[in-house]
C-alpha cells in the first residue's frame, strides 16, 4: 500500500548509527581496541612534544627517557623493594578496613537503631581526610609501618562501613517477609537474606575502595618515609627527575589495573549467580 511506509519508517525519525547510539553495547574486542587506541594516541602525543622540543626535559620527561629511567630503578636502585612495601602497605591497611567495616556496615544495615547510633559519626569521619591523621599518627605510632598502615585504615574504613551500610539496608522487603513467613528469625534474616543478598555489591563496593587505598599510600610514604613507590617520588623530585617520577606514576596505575581485573574476575567466580 502507498502510505505502510510512511507509517513503518516516519520521514521525521533520525538514523541510528549502531556504533553511536547511546547504551549502545561494544563487543569486548572493539573495547580492547577502542581502550588500547587511546593509549597509543596519549603516548603519540606524549612524544611529539616532549621528543620535539617543545616540552623542556626538565618539566617532562620523554617517553623513551621514562623507560631508561625505570629500567634504572629496577636495574640499580632495587625498584622492586619499593613496590613490594607499597603492595604489603595497601593490602595491609585494606584488609584491616576490610575487617572492621564489613559486619559493622551490615549491623547498621539491617538494624535500624544502630544505622541511627553510628551514622551520624561514621558520615562526619567519611569527610575527613586521611593525610589530615598524619601529623597525629606519627606522633602516635611514630614513622614506622603501623602509620601508613592506619592511613590507609582511616581512608578506607568510613567509607566502606557507609557504602555496606546502604548496601544491606536496600534488601527486598518481599524476601525478607517470604523468610520470615517460612519460619526464620532476627538472625537467620540477616544470615540467610540479607548477607547473601548484598554480598555480590559488597564485593564491588571492596573493589572500588581497594583504587581509593592506593591514593591513601602514596600520601602516608611521601612523608617520613624510607621505602615504596612514594618514597622513589619524593627523592625524583627532588633531583628533578620526572622520567622516574613518571615511570612511578604508571606503575602505581598498572599494579592498580591489575589489581582491578583481578578482583574482578575473583567476584564473578564467587557470586556467577548474581549475572544471572
Amino acid at each position: 500500500m502507498p502510505g505502510t511506509s510512511a507509517i513503518n519508517t516516519p520521514a521525521s525519525a533520525p538514523a541510528r548509527r549502531r556504533g553511536l547510539a547511546p547504551l549502545e553495547p561494544v563487543s569486548l574486542r572493539a573495547r580492547w581496541m577502542l581502550g588500547f587506541s587511546f593509549f597509543v594516541v596519549f603516548v603519540a602525543v606524549w612524544s611529539f612534544f616532549t621528543l620535539g622540543g617543545f616540552v623542556s626535559p626538565t618539566f617532562l620527561a620523554s617517553p623513551v627517557t621514562m623507560v631508561q629511567e625505570g629500567w634504572l630503578l629496577f636495574a640499580k636502585y632495587d625498584f622492586h623493594y619499593d613496590i613490594g612495601m607499597t603492595v604489603w602497605r595497601v593490602v595491609g591497611g585494606f584488609v584491616l578496613a576490610a575487617i572492621v567495616a564489613v559486619p559493622l556496615g551490615i549491623a547498621m544495615g539491617a538494624h535500624k537503631g544502630i544505622e541511627a547510633f553510628l551514622e551520624p559519626f561514621v558520615s562526619f569521619c567519611r569527610y575527613l581526610p586521611a593525610s589530615a591523621f598524619i601529623p597525629l599518627l606519627i606522633l602516635w605510632a611514630g614513622l614506622g609501618e603501623l602509620q601508613k598502615l592506619l592511613v590507609i585504615f582511616i581512608g578506607s574504613v568510613f567509607q566502606v562501613t557507609l557504602m555496606v551500610a546502604v548496601i544491606v539496608g536496600g534488601a527486598r522487603r518481599d524476601l525478607v517477609e517470604a523468610a520470615y513467613t517460612l519460619g526464620a528469625n532476627n538472625s537467620g534474616i540477616v544470615k540467610r537474606v540479607l548477607i547473601p543478598g548484598a554480598a555480590p555489591e559488597i564485593a564491588e563496593t571492596l573493589r572500588l575502595v581497594l583504587g581509593w587505598a592506593w591514593t591513601y599510600v602514596i600520601v602516608a610514604e611521601l612523608i617520613g618515609s624510607s621505602s615504596g613507590i612514594g618514597h622513589m617520588i619524593t627523592d625524583s623530585q627532588a633531583l628533578l627527575n620526572t622520567g622516574q617520577i613518571i615511570f612511578g606514576i604508571i606503575v602505581i596505575g598498572l599494579i592498580g589495573l591489575v589489581s582491578d581485573f583481578a578482583f574482578k574476575a575473583l567476584n564473578r567466580r564467587l557470586f556467577v549467580w548474581s549475572a544471572l
